[in-house]
């Protein structure tokens, strides 16, 4: 089933090029189907990137989606244009009325920063408590992650010596979860972070699951046994050059940055990357879409 986003958006081009399923409202409302309401709270600095590549994971399901994007009233993004934000975004005062079957936290480059240091954390602790009754499941991304870990369960954050940067293997510790039906006993997934939490604190918390994690870059899968919440801390909706983009980036900087783990063939930046986790990726978020969101929403909130 499709995927139903604005005829405008740009990041519409790219997914029919790549025969992503998708559709336009005109065509949705002709279809005898309740479809799923996901609103994505997007904090990424490049907010078109980050919306065609979740629109790409989360188009690749038998559900019908209708995706609304979210952007905060406390800070405004300098990265992308305002016409594009107030074409395509609303804010917090416009939504919470609405109840949502799922919503997506992303990532944000402020993880360096102490959680109440970052400018819109008190308006993202509102919409992460409004949707503990609003949203049927949360999914938060990397910073997002540990964003619900500390706002949440009161776990915290801790900078690394240097920046986790790769592709890594990780194993499964819930064999049975539903959320990682169908995944390989050892698959990949990408990491791109300054700062960890600690598995010790996540397994002494008994309303949480350890699912999956990385000798080297530790924890990757953590979700409420309720399926209120799943954090996931690296990033499967990556595309294959997003750490190359990453890593040029950083460079152009002036940082000192190591060439990411695992990633370029024989370690040579000048190589095209081998993406190794995308069909766990496509597979995770239509687990949660399924199992987590469609399963466990009423058809009517009313």
């Amino acid at each position: 089933m499709p995927i139903n986003i604005p005829k405008l958006l740009p990041a519409r081009e790219v997914l029919e090029q790549e025969n992503i399923f998708i559709m336009d409202n005109d065509r949705a409302i002709c279809q005898d189907i309740r479809p799923l309401k996901i609103l994505i709270l997007n904090l990424m600095p490049e907010k078109e990137k980050a919306e065609t590549q979740l629109l790409r994971v989360l188009g690749n399901t038998p559900l019908q989606v209708n995706v609304s994007f979210l952007k905060t009233n406390s800070y405004e993004s300098t990265h992308t244009s305002k016409q594009h934000l107030e074409q395509f975004y609303t804010t917090f005062p416009q939504i919470k009325h609405q109840k949502f079957d799922g919503m997506i936290i992303t990532g944000a480059p402020v993880e360096l920063l102490e959680f109440n240091q970052v400018k819109y954390w008190a308006e993202l602790t509102e919409i992460m408590e409004w949707a503990n009754k609003n949203v049927t499941s949360t999914l938060h991304i990397c910073w997002g992650a540990q964003a619900a870990l500390n706002y949440h369960y009161g776990i915290g954050k801790f900078e690394l010596q240097r920046k986790c940067s790769g592709i890594y293997a990780h194993r499964i510790f819930e064999q049975n979860d539903i959320l990682l039906r169908g995944f390989d006993d050892q698959f990949y997934a990408p990491h791109s972070r300054y700062t960890d939490v600690s598995i010790e604190a996540i397994k002494k918390k008994p309303e949480l699951k350890l699912l999956a994690a990385s000798v080297e870059a530790g924890a990757l899968l953590i979700a409420s046994r309720d399926r209120k919440h799943v954090m996931i801390t690296g990033h499967l909706e990556y595309e294959s050059d997003s750490l190359a983009q990453e890593y040029s980036r950083d460079l152009t900087k002036g940082l000192e940055i190591h060439i990411p783990e695992n990633y370029f063939p024989n370690n040579d930046p000048t190589q095209p990357p081998i993406n190794r986790w995308r069909s766990h990726g496509h597979l995770f978020f239509s687990n949660w879409l399924n199992y987590y969101v469609y399963q466990e929403t009423p058809f009517s909130w009313e």
